[in-house]
């Protein structure tokens, strides 16, 4: 059993006063391999140190006795829409719905209050029409190891918000939170590479609504895929 100890930056947050789903389900994922499933059972506080437990086939991300998420390796089928071409992605920004409706407009990842090197800034918009929404993304070095490669947890943090918003509208007075994110990484990513985040629906059953999200990198080549599980809840709960 391995024991790690750290806390979520107020920067990496996702509703105003937890951490971002996807950066907070990576850091849960980190020492697994393969394809991993990280499940949020309660939301993940800032500045407050965690502790994280993980073995070969598990982790577990405690504060204090609470449960916060567990992480466990699985499988993963789902094809991702073919990438297209970074200016389509770009021009798909226009069409972001959070510019006009956002219930955590600070988000690390989608959060248009976010100044660049701050948040991710991954603002996707409908592709061509489609149910598809994409968006361009340039990870920037603070998001890399020495090495010059993003970090996992970021990864996971950008297969995070697109999902989402393939699935609006939400109705008044309703937000979506993250449940549940598989991912499966397929290639490593250089800082500053062109990207593109594509996110679509994949239907719903009672409160909880299903998404993919992807992530291509600057060759077009397929860096990560996922799938989420995203939970109806009372937008006032959150704020």
């Amino acid at each position: 059993m391995q024991i790690e100890h750290f806390t979520i930056d107020e920067r990496f947050c996702g509703p105003p006063k937890s951490g971002n789903g996807g950066y907070t389900a990576g850091r849960m994922a980190a020492h697994l391999l393969g394809t991993v499933a990280a499940r949020l059972k309660a939301p993940p506080p800032l500045g407050v140190e965690l502790r994280l437990e993980s073995s070969a086939s598990e982790a577990r991300l405690f504060d204090g006795t609470t449960l916060l998420g567990e992480a466990k390796p699985t499988t993963l089928e789902l094809t991702p829409p073919p990438c297209p071409p970074y200016a389509e992605a770009e021009a798909a920004v226009a069409g972001f719905p959070g510019f006009t409706t956002h219930n955590f407009p600070g988000c690390f990842v989608c959060g248009p209050e976010r100044a660049a090197h701050d948040g991710l800034r991954i603002f996707p918009g409908p592709l061509h029409g489609t149910t598809t929404l994409a968006a361009p993304w340039l990870p920037d070095a603070s998001l890399a190891d020495t090495a010059g490669i993003v970090k996992p947890e970021f990864i996971w943090a950008a297969l995070d918000c697109a999902g989402a918003f393939a699935l609006y509208p939400i109705p008044d007075g309703l937000a979506i939170v993250l449940g549940e994110l598989v991912v499966s990484t397929l290639a490593p990513l250089q800082a500053d590479e062109q990207c593109v985040v594509l996110g679509w629906p994949l239907g719903s059953e009672g409160r909880k609504r299903f998404a993919g999200t992807a992530l291509y990198g600057a060759d077009q080549r397929l860096v990560a895929v996922a799938r989420a599980v995203w939970v109806e809840v009372p937008a006032s709960s959150w704020n």
